[in-house]
Order: C-alpha cells, then structure tokens, then sequence
C-alpha cells in the first residue's frame, strides 16, 4: 500500500489551519472539477485525490490519526525504510467509515461509476464511507444530467440578425440558434443538450458562452452603436448631408451649418436589437469625422487660402 501526503496535494503546509485547508481545497477543486475539462481523465484522477485529501484533513480525529501516521511514516523513511512498515496497527475498525462529502456523492459517482471514490490507503486507514459511489449489486438512482458550457465567437452581423450554429459536443452534432440581440457573456441555453441522464432521467442543457469579435465600424455599448461619419469641410461649414453607415445599412444624415469636429447625432432605433425583444432596438451614435474633400483642385485651394487670410486680418 502506498503512502499518501495529503498535504502536498492540497498544497498546504502540515500546521496549516482548518480555514486554509478548505481555501486549499476549493481553489483546486474548482480548477479540476469535470464540469471545467470534461473528458479530461487527468482532471478527474486529480480531483479525486484533492477530495480524498480534503477529507482526511478536514475532519479533526481523521486529520489526528493521519499526522500520527504520517510522522510515523517519515520516520520509517528517514532510517531507510529497511522491512516493511506497519500498516496494522492503523488500519480502520471494521463497519468504520459513515462520514459526509464535501463533493456530492453525484460528482463522485458520475466520475467513478461503480468503483470507490477513494484509494485503498485512505480506505484502510478511514474506513470506507457509505453512502457514496454505486457499489456492487445496487442500481444507480435515476438523476438528471449534468448542465455543461461550451463557448461560440459570432460576429456582430450575427448578433443582429441571429444566426444557427453547427456544433460538435462530443461525438453528437447539434444545431444551435443564436438569437438577435446576443452580447459578449450572454448564456444561450440549449434545453436537454447537455449531458445524458442517469437511469431514464432527462439530460442537462448546455449553455453557450458568447463572444461577438469586434468589429471594424462599429463599436458596441450595450444596445447602442458607435461610429464616424466622415464629413467634408464645406459641408460641415454651410451645411448639406453625409451618409452614414449602420448595421443594417446606409442612412442619409442631415448635417447642420457651423458642425464642429466630434459631434455627434443619435439616428434612433439604428442600433442593436434587444435581446429577448428584437422589435426593440438601440441607438446609433455617428460621430463627425472632418475630412479634407477628394480631389482638390488649385482653384479651390486658392480660395481657401484667402478666405484664411482674411480672417486673420
């Protein structure tokens, strides 16, 4: 039987306090759990051994016989280790073992189907638990399936109109249907796509994360949008109109006399859909953008250059 440092797994010195144990133990939990690297074999073996540590280091008296044990043990190691260690004297009293989970006998039972959730050192020291992992002869509960996230880039056209999405989850392909309005971390929730159910029980969802890439034109703000419009000198001096881009295409604006550089005009209703409400939509925010006119021929340029003349005179 093998000897196990359950203070290296959790990374926690031996004097470590009860309150550092458990901050220990959650931080890896969280990073191993099967929900974050489904299918990742080497996540689950390692969160089965950052639960097997956390149980022996987080009950006092198990905690108490394991520090016995493990001063024991290096001791044994230290002189070199000649024979064999004596296992006997702290191996568990039969029927030992009833204890809680602080991982839900479901995560271990989803992970280690009918095999236990400890090793066979923790087992003979602490007893084996009940009411953990399926044993033989006793049929699984029925239990709904695990929710599962999976993340999807659109672009914004996408988030505007909406789009369909082929995905490969595991060895199942599914079409999921993005709806307007999406944001970057909006969660598209696909009924029954997540994980199988256990005896009959219904599947999980599966929730997609969206990311929508940026843009070229247009920046977003929540529902609205953002963009320059580029305006020639005469127009924004007497007046006139400029096209302005937007989402769902071209609109004429009017520009006013004496426009200054960087204002800008709310065209209302020209922005993102709603989610949830695609009737709905944001703004659409133009900024002006002054830009010399193309081409430019010597006369103009003459002109110009009198009219600057004059007003510094």
């Amino acid at each position: 039987m093998d000897f196990k440092d359950y203070y290296s797994t959790l990374g926690v010195a031996p004097d470590a306090d009860d309150k550092t144990v458990k901050q220990a133990y959650r931080k890896l939990a969280r990073q191993y759990h099967p929900d974050v690297k489904p299918g990742d074999k080497a996540s689950e073996e390692r969160f089965k051994e950052i639960n097997e540590a956390y149980q022996a280091l987080s009950d006092p008296e198990r905690r108490k016989k394991y520090d016995e044990l493990r001063k024991q043990y290096r001791q044994w190691s230290e002189r070199g280790g000649r024979g064999d260690f004596d296992w006997g004297q702290w191996q568990a009293a039969p029927g030992q073992g009833a204890y809680s989970y602080e991982a839900s006998p479901e995560d271990l039972e989803d992970l280690f189907g009918g095999g236990s959730a400890f090793s066979d050192f923790f087992g003979s020291i602490f007893g084996q638990a009940g009411g953990g992992p399926v044993g033989a002869g006793r049929a699984p509960r029925p239990r709904r399936g695990r929710d599962q996230e999976a993340g999807i880039e659109v672009t914004l056209e996408e988030a505007f109109h909406g789009t369909t999405r082929g995905l490969q989850i595991g060895d199942r392909r599914i079409e999921a249907r993005i709806p307007p309005g999406v944001r970057s971390g909006s969660r598209v929730r696909l009924a029954g796509q997540g994980s199988p159910g256990v005896a009959g029980a219904s599947s999980g969802d599966l929730y997609l994360i969206v990311e929508v890439v940026p843009h070229p034109g247009f920046a977003r703000d929540g529902d609205d949008l953002r963009a320059d419009v580029r305006v020639d000198f005469y127009t924004a001096a007497v007046g006139g109109e400029a096209r302005v881009p937007t989402i769902d295409g071209a609109v004429t604006l009017k520009i006013p006399p004496r426009t200054q550089a960087d204002r800008t005009f709310r065209l209302k209703g020209k922005g993102m859909p709603r989610l949830g409400r695609p009737a709905e939509r944001g703004d659409m925010w133009a900024r002006v953008k002054l830009v010399l006119p193309e081409p430019m021929n010597e006369a103009e340029i003459e002109g110009l250059r009198k009219l600057a003349e004059a007003r510094t005179k």
